[in-house]
């Protein structure tokens, strides 16, 4: 199948041969297969080393865009025949037009492999019953995540999204000590049983497996889920659908993703508005780009993700992993500069979250196009707390005190934002 037993526990330079020898595999596949390649890289042949990809053109989101368009439905960057393909899955859109995703049986079959490595560093095991609340809908959160979780040896319920009575009648009934969400879905929950009633840590939760959006590396976050739920957080689940749904993933001993996949993809660091390649060290900070050492139907060379990660070690961790260890920034199209400052959702997140005030939902409403003197952030006031001047101009404060930029606040009453149950987009471009 292309995978070696372990290779996250295994060291970078002992799996080079291994990995030299995928791209080989690979860069025939795509050179001899793929007409979108082929274009991109007009006639060139691809390395044969694996550390001179930087040789050779960067791929992108908006390529992809252009190629089903123009070639529906999975563009000509598929490299197989289409019988070949035996999943189709969409991505969700949430940066733009859905994508159409074709997996073979031997690109799904790896794909849950590697994710099942991730949810089994996050302490997912085969005496949990873990109940899976993304959307089956098309979406590779769905179906694809769902194998993932089963290849730990997991008893797993697939229930999906909606009908949220129905599920904790589920969680009650069969005994579920585990979920599979995204960080923002407990608060749907939270609304439903409080109506009911009911607390949440009598539930019995134990795991929370989260994945799918951005807040789990806020500390306050991840306490309010202890001491609301009685479960462990986890950032289970990150992955680039266009690339694998799953392939980096906590464990017990670092909140920082472990990256899961050396045998079967290739990660580089670039400058995102130069573009020049970065050094993958401890203290780097730059978009990520990956390159797929085993994939059938759509594999991608060189594919910038969008989003900017930074590298905080490259050492084992205690757990035995190799993969180096990183946060999400932001994604490169989520940046708002104001006055030079970068900055990201997650940065205002931070700020938001550490105010008792607030309920900890905001959105950054960008109404025309930059330069920005100031964000314009509306943010939502927790339950019961009236909007004042006095605590607008604390936030204005709280923001120019954590993140040296100009904050234009809008406050908003409790429930104005709609909790949904998918992804939750922060910064709405509408101009």
């Amino acid at each position: 199948m292309s995978l070696i037993d372990g290779a996250e526990f295994q060291r970078a330079d002992a799996l080079l041969p291994a990995q030299q020898a995928a791209w080989n595999r690979q860069r025939a596949h795509v050179a001899d297969n793929s007409a979108f390649y082929q274009r991109l890289w007009d006639g060139a042949a691809p390395p044969t080393d694996l550390r001179d990809l930087p040789t050779l053109p960067l791929s992108d989101k908006a390529g992809l865009r252009l190629s089903q368009a123009a070639h529906p439905p999975f563009g000509d960057y598929l490299a197989t025949p289409r019988a070949t393909a035996n999943r189709l899955h969409r991505t969700s859109g949430t940066t733009g037009q859905a994508m159409n995703l074709a997996l073979s049986a031997r690109d799904a079959a790896i794909t849950a492999a590697v994710g099942g490595r991730c949810h089994g560093a996050a302490g997912l095991t085969a005496d949990h019953t873990v109940v899976h609340c993304l959307n089956y809908q098309m979406w590779m959160g769905g179906v694809t995540d769902h194998m993932t979780l089963e290849a730990t040896g997991a008893l797993v319920v697939p229930f999906g999204v909606g009908s949220t009575e129905l599920l904790i009648r589920t969680i009650q009934e069969v005994g579920i000590n585990a979920i599979s969400c995204t960080p923002s879905y407990p608060a749907v929950l939270e609304r439903v049983l409080d109506r009911l009633g009911m607390v949440p840590r009598n539930l019995g939760l134990k795991l929370g497996l989260f994945g799918g959006e951005p807040g789990l590396d806020d500390p306050a976050l991840r306490d309010r889920i202890r001491e609301t739920w009685g479960m462990e957080p986890r950032n289970a689940n990150y992955g680039v659908s266009d690339v694998f749904s799953n392939f980096a993933a906590q464990c017990e001993h670092d909140s920082r993703l472990h990256f899961m996949a050396w045998d079967v993809l290739w990660p580089e660091l670039i400058d995102p508005d130069s573009a020049t390649p970065l050094p993958l060290q401890a203290g780097t900070e730059g978009e990520l780009v990956l390159t797929h050492l085993a994939r059938d139907c759509q594999p991608l060379v060189r594919f910038r993700t969008g989003d900017i990660i930074a590298v905080d070690d490259t050492a084992p961790c205690r757990c035995g992993r190799h993969g180096f260890r990183f946060r999400v920034v932001g994604r490169s199209d989520d940046m708002v500069v104001v006055r030079g400052l970068n900055l990201f959702p997650s940065m205002v997140a931070a700020v938001l979250s550490g105010i008792e005030a607030l309920s900890g939902d905001y959105r950054i409403v960008l109404d025309t196009p930059p330069p920005y003197d100031a964000l314009p952030l509306t943010a939502e006031l927790a339950r019961g707390v009236a909007a004042s001047d006095g605590l607008r101009n604390s936030v204005e404060q709280a923001v120019k005190r954590t993140l040296g930029a100009s904050a234009r606040v809008t406050l908003v009453p409790h429930g104005t934002f709609p909790v949904t149950e998918g992804k939750t987009k922060r910064v709405l471009r509408e101009y």
